[in-house]
């Protein structure tokens, strides 16, 4: 980040601090323990569940959830950190995904197949489909930058490109806007719309709306950056994720600043359930949408909301003891359980709130969370880190370890964006302490 000869200013001093911490975190830590440990080797693919002591099931089916967010982790990670050893983990991700989860008769993706990989839930769940294709997009572009693989990487933007177009004709809801929750394997319209055991069978969710906002960025991403000569599906994508961004910051924040998170077909809220994460999650998410289009009267429309996501996370979700952040509120209970995804998406959004607004409280929320990270939530003994933890800083260890809903996609891509947020405004720190030098 630096030359030797610089004397570093307080600011620039913190942000390489984190830089070096995250760096550090995610070379060391996070990547190696994955493709040691998750991978079912005779299967070729992972496992759907891994316990404390790295005890994989190969029983127990796998997500296409799972399987596309290590694509996506390895794909990333190869190119953030200038390393190439990690595309073969993304390659063999690569493989599970194209080989046992793709849908050869109808398009699109499994929600999840069993070790030899038939097919076990067939529908068609848009949460999977998102991470799909935002792993697929990933993935093509690291393809082309780190390998320089520009026919790899067609093919790979190839399925990408085909689950978004199945997403734009049969989930997207054109007339009351966003996504539907599920579709049968064929596409056609079904009842069995439920994501997961936590969840409720609701018409659209802002979990599902979401992924799609973080998915659709990163094929805009990929597609401008390895493929800038198709025009016309560029400005089809850009219109999609734009409207798709008003929708979510229109619909789904709700009066209180916090996310509604179920929903009717007509954008009716379903229950009371106010979850800290995702919140802090969606404030940078949708920020980051916004910036990736360079759509300025698209920023200046959403800078307040996301803005006040990040505000009241801040004020009603962060321990000031700790600086972590609680779980969710349900019926009026407050669960204080340290999940891994929350904390590392509260470090992400508060970064992200700070650069907006230069708002210093923010980068010291992100500061206060990375180190609560870093000393509870870590699992130094057993590599990567604790799914859940108590307020004390007692892991849980009934939780697991890895699997179907846990891999390094959170706690990596927390690494990744504050070495890349890091830099650019370490840059702009430097570039502001030369002009007061000058002056």
């Amino acid at each position: 980040m630096r030359s030797a000869d610089v004397t570093l200013s307080p600011l620039y001093s913190r942000l390489e601090n984190l830089s070096t911490s995250a760096r550090e975190e995610l070379a060391g830590n996070i990547l190696p323990f994955w493709p040691k440990h998750g991978r079912d080797l005779p299967s070729k693919g992972f496992f759907g569940s891994l316990r404390y002591g790295n005890e994989g099931d190969a029983a127990e089916p796998r997500s296409v959830v799972m399987t596309a967010r290590h694509l996506w982790t390895y794909s990333a990670a190869s190119r953030v950190l200038n390393d190439s050893s990690w595309m073969d983990t993304a390659d063999y991700a690569y493989a599970a995904l194209t080989d046992n989860f793709v849908d050869r008769k109808h398009g699109g993706v499994f929600w999840s197949v069993y070790a030899d990989g038939s097919p076990c839930v067939e529908k068609k769940q848009i949460y999977g489909e998102a991470f799909a294709l935002y792993a697929f997009s990933e993935y093509a572009r690291a393809l082309a930058e780190v390998r320089k693989d520009g026919e790899a990487a067609a093919a790979a933007f190839d399925h990408a490109r085909a689950v978004w177009t199945l997403l734009e004709t049969h989930a997207r809801d054109r007339s009351g806007g966003g996504y539907v929750e599920a579709r049968a394997r064929d596409w056609s319209a079904t009842t069995d719309l439920k994501l997961s055991g936590k969840d409720i069978d609701c018409a659209k969710s802002m979990n599902t709306n979401l992924h799609v906002v973080e998915a659709y960025t990163s094929f805009y991403r990929t597609l401008s950056i390895a493929f800038p000569d198709d025009i016309d599906l560029l400005s089809r994508v850009a219109a999609s994720l734009a409207t798709l961004v008003r929708a979510t910051t229109e619909k789904i924040i709700g009066s209180d600043g916090h996310l509604d998170l179920y929903f009717t077909q007509d954008w009716k809220p379903i229950g009371d359930i106010v979850s800290f994460g995702h919140d802090i999650e969606a404030s940078w998410l949708l920020w980051e949408a916004a910036c990736e289009l360079k759509n300025a009267a698209l920023k200046n429309g959403i800078r307040e909301a996301v803005l006040r996501l990040a505000e009241i996370s801040l004020a009603e979700g962060v321990s000031d003891a700790s600086g972590a952040l609680d779980n969710e509120i349900h019926g009026g209970r407050r669960d204080s359980t340290r999940v891994w995804w929350c904390q590392a998406e509260a470090v992400v959004g508060f970064f992200n709130a700070w650069q907006i607004s230069s708002d210093e409280r923010f980068l010291d929320a992100a500061e206060k969370t990375w180190n609560w990270i870093m000393t509870r939530q870590k699992d130094a003994e057993g590599g990567d880190w604790h799914a859940s933890v108590a307020p004390d800083g007692r892991p849980l260890f009934s939780e697991l370890k890895g699997g179907n809903w846990k891999t390094g996609y959170h706690n990596g891509r927390c690494c990744m964006e504050l070495i890349e947020r890091a830099a650019h405004s370490g840059a702009a720190a430097m570039r502001g302490q030369s002009k007061e030098s000058e002056s």
